[in-house]
C-alpha cells in the first residue's frame, strides 16, 4: 500500500512526460499520490494539480499557498482556494508553513498567511499541510496558537519533508501531527535525521518523494518522481528493523486515516 503523500506533478519539469511518470507510479506499486497544488500560483499551478486529480481516481489533491508565495496572497486568491477546498478530491490544506532559507517573501507575511491558512483548513475540517525550513521556533509557537489550541489536533495534519530537529518531531506529534520523510533520509549526511526517523511511533509515520524535488539515493541529482517513494520506504525500514512491506502497509494505514480514505 504505497503512498507518495507529497509529490508536485503540476511542475513543468513532467510537461513532456507527466501520463508515462505517473504510470511508472503505478507498475511500481504506488496505490495513492497527494498532489500538492499551489508550487507557482501564478502560473496556475493550482487548476493545473486539480485537474490531474480529476483525471487520475487514485490522485488526491491539496491546495494552498506556499510561504514562498506568501506576498501574492490576497482575497481574491483565498476566495479560489476557498471555493476549490469544496471539491471532492481536495483533501487538505497545504503545503502552508515558513521558510526563513530563501526568505522568497517577507517573514511578517510568511507569518501572517500562515496563520490565515491554518485558520482556513480548521474551519474546513482539512488537514493541515506543513512546511518549515530554519524557522523551527516560530513555526511550532504558530502551530501551538492557531493549530492545536483551536481544536486543530482533532484534525490533524503532517509535518512534510522533515529534515527538522528532535525538537520540533516531539512538539509536532504533541499537536496531533504526522511526520513525513522523503528521499533526504537516503543521503549520506543525513545521521541525525536517521535519528529522528528512529524515534517517530511507527502510527505516526508517512513517506513522500516532494518530487520533482530530493530524488533519494540511487538516483539523487536525477529528476524525483513518484516511483522512488520505494527507496524512502525501504530505508525508513531498514531504519525500524522491518520489512519494506510492513512500512508501506503502516504509512498506507497511517496516509488513509488522517486523510479519512476508508
Amino acid at each position: 500500500m504505497l503512498i507518495d503523500s507529497h509529490a508536485h506533478l503540476d511542475v513543468p519539469n513532467y510537461d513532456a512526460d507527466r501520463a508515462e511518470v505517473i504510470d511508472r507510479a503505478r507498475q511500481s506499486g504506488v496505490e495513492m499520490i497527494l498532489e500538492i497544488c499551489g508550487s507557482d500560483v501564478a502560473q496556475g499551478s493550482l487548476d493545473v494539480g486539480l485537474k490531474l486529480a480529476e483525471e487520475y481516481p487514485f490522485i488526491y489533491a491539496a491546495v494552498g499557498v506556499h510561504p514562498h508565495e506568501a506576498s501574492l496572497y490576497e482575497e481574491a486568491l483565498e476566495r479560489k482556494l476557498l471555493a476549490m477546498s469544496d471539491h471532492e478530491k481536495v483533501i487538505g490544506w497545504g503545503e502552508i508553513g515558513l521558510d526563513y532559507h530563501y526568505d522568497h517573501s517577507p517573514r511578517d507575511a510568511q507569518r501572517r498567511v500562515f496563520r490565515r491558512q491554518l485558520r482556513l483548513a480548521l474551519e474546513r475540517r482539512l488537514p493541515a499541510i506543513i512546511h518549515t525550513r530554519e524557522a523551527e521556533d516560530d513555526t511550532i509557537q504558530i502551530l501551538r496558537e492557531d493549530w492545536a489550541a483551536t481544536g486543530g489536533d482533532a484534525v490533524g495534519g503532517i509535518i512534510h519533508c522533515f529534515t527538522g530537529t528532535q525538537r520540533l518531531a516531539d512538539g509536532a506529534m504533541e499537536m496531533g501531527f504526522h511526520i513525513s520523510f522523503s528521499g533526504v533520509l537516503t543521503f549520506k549526511n543525513a545521521g541525525d535525521l536517521r535519528d529522528v526517523a528512529r524515534s517517530v511511533p511507527m502510527e505516526r509515520l508517512l513517506i513522500e518523494t516532494d518530487c520533482p524535488y530530493l530524488a533519494p539515493l540511487p538516483h539523487r541529482g536525477k529528476r524525483n518522481e513518484p516511483a522512488f517513494v520505494l527507496e524512502t520506504a525501504a530505508k525508513l525500514a531498514e531504519l525500524k528493523g522491518v520489512g519494506a512491506e510492513e512500512i508501506a502497509r503502516v504509512t498506507g494505514g497511517n496516509f488513509k486515516r488522517l486523510f479519512n480514505l476508508y
